[in-house]
């Protein structure tokens, strides 16, 4: 253990112990309120991409950036981000990432032309790459490691599982009762509202202890290799992995990542001490939650493609049917928090792990070619609580013995993991699933449509469970 470990007080000392309890249900309330914020505008946008289409005129190849743009560079920023909170301030930077919201909010929604929109994407990316650290870690350091922690942690991943239902719901009725702009504007309500909130109820940041400088150099190339690397991840499936572009992004990305290992390793003062990769609670929740994204993050397409190509469902239909995994999920949530209070984060892994993979199983079983909603619901309950369990049993094991000083870092390590591991996920399941569906169309589209989707639930499932091996890796006790 470093020295600033053992000088430091406890983690999570208590900056909000001299606060009420009900200044401190405020703050937990707007640090669930800013995730519900990214997690409602990952899929709010997706109703409204038709129009969006239409009205700009996006050819049928571009139109995919109006998504990719916000994954690529949301990707390639977290690490910066979580560093950033750690430098500058938690609450600074919070703040500033709402302000990077609303005002690519408001140019999106006065696009004019492709490159405008997708531009006013990126933007909004870049601020959720700031944003989600930031979030993260104020939890980190606002509530005291243990129950109480645990606990706020619940709430956040609850919150984060109701926006992306509540995404594919407000765009549906925004899009169709006010047009495709509205799901740009609303981000500026929101964002204002937090920003406001943020300065009543957040503490400001603590001084710190010691002069610490900006590793540029560090952050230059690291954003640089993230975002050339997510980019190729993303894109890959649809320019092809061979293409000029991919393969260029790819190479470059390498270079420039094994640049920012050697500058870290002779920096006085690195964007990502080396020395965190001794903490194995950090080391093996950043594999689980690459490990997560990469199975259970890409759940979400492939039963949009089956509700809405094999079961016709409409985009509101298929809003309404993701209700039912959003709830099961939020409560998995709260069912993770007493777990992990109550035994270990280790034993709470496995337990929601083995509850995700029976019940992604039973999605796999129940899709078939003359199956219906009512199929698949019970895998979808039951995946959604392990899912729940496992998302609020992962951050707890990433903030575990991190010095408060680190966790934006720790938590932009994590959430990168995350990040690469549902563009890897997602490139290879679709793969897979798409691998036997040729020029047909018809019922035999349908049915070779249904086949790949069942594939990828089972391949889904089987992933979780060799999760299992890296939570092995976790201290059984906390550090």
């Amino acid at each position: 253990m470093s020295s600033i470990d053992q000088e430091a007080p406890p983690l999570g000392a208590a900056t909000m112990a001299g606060g009420t309890g009900t200044k401190r249900g405020a703050t937990l309330a707007l640090l669930a309120f800013a995730q519900l914020i990214i997690a409602l505008d990952l899929n709010i946008v997706f109703v409204a991409l038709p129009e969006i289409g239409t009205s700009l005129g996006f050819s049928g190849q571009t139109l995919q950036w109006v998504v990719s743009a916000y994954t690529v560079f949301t990707g390639g920023f977290l690490l910066f981000g979580g560093r950033a909170a750690d430098l500058i301030g938690q609450r600074r930077v919070f703040i500033f990432a709402l302000w990077l919201y609303a005002l690519s909010s408001v140019v999106g929604g006065l696009a004019w032309s492709p490159e405008v929109i997708i531009a006013a994407r990126a933007v909004q990316g870049i601020g959720g790459a700031f944003l989600f650290p930031a979030t993260l870690s104020l939890i980190n350091r606002l509530f005291a490691e243990g129950q109480e922690r645990n606990r706020a942690l619940a709430v956040w991943g609850g919150a984060g599982a109701s926006g992306l239902t509540l995404g594919s719901l407000a765009g549906g009725f925004l899009t169709s009762a006010f047009g495709w702009p509205s799901v740009f504007y609303v981000n500026v309500l929101l964002a204002g509202l937090a920003i406001i909130a943020a300065f009543a109820v957040i503490p400001r940041d603590p001084k710190p202890q010691a002069k610490r400088s900006f590793d540029l150099p560090g952050a230059l190339t690291v954003t640089a290799g993230a975002t050339l690397l997510v980019f190729a991840l993303v894109q890959g499936p649809e320019y092809g992995w061979s293409s000029t572009p991919i393969v260029a992004s790819t190479a470059l990305a390498a270079i420039f990542l094994i640049a920012f290992g050697v500058i870290e390793a002779r920096s006085a003062d690195p964007l990502m001490p080396l020395r965190l990769f001794r903490n194995r609670s950090l080391v093996s929740s950043m594999t689980i939650t690459f490990m997560f994204m990469a199975t259970f993050g890409a759940l979400p397409y492939f039963l949009t493609v089956l509700l809405q190509t094999v079961y016709g469902f409409t985009a509101l239909q298929t809003g309404l049917a993701f209700l039912v995994p959003s709830i099961a999920i939020a409560t998995g949530t709260q069912v993770g928090e007493r777990l992990a209070t109550r035994f270990s984060t280790r034993s709470t892994l496995v337990t929601g792990m083995i509850i995700g993979a029976v019940g992604t199983a039973f999605m796999a079983l129940g899709t078939t070619a003359d199956s219906s909603y009512l199929s698949i619901a019970p895998g979808l309950v039951v995946s959604g609580i392990g899912q729940g369990i496992v998302w609020t049993a992962m951050w707890i094991a990433a903030a575990s013995g991190v010095h408060h000083d680190e966790q934006g870092v720790a938590s932009g390590m994590a959430s990168t993991t995350l990040n690469v591991g549902n563009a890897i996920g997602m490139a290879a399941l679709i793969a897979v699933a798409n691998s036997h569906v040729g020029d047909v169309s018809g019922d035999t589209l349908k049915l070779a449509v249904t086949d790949g989707i069942q594939v990828a639930f089972w391949l889904a499932a089987a992933g979780v469970a060799v999760s299992l091996v890296f939570v092995m890796a976790l201290p059984k006790k906390p550090a």
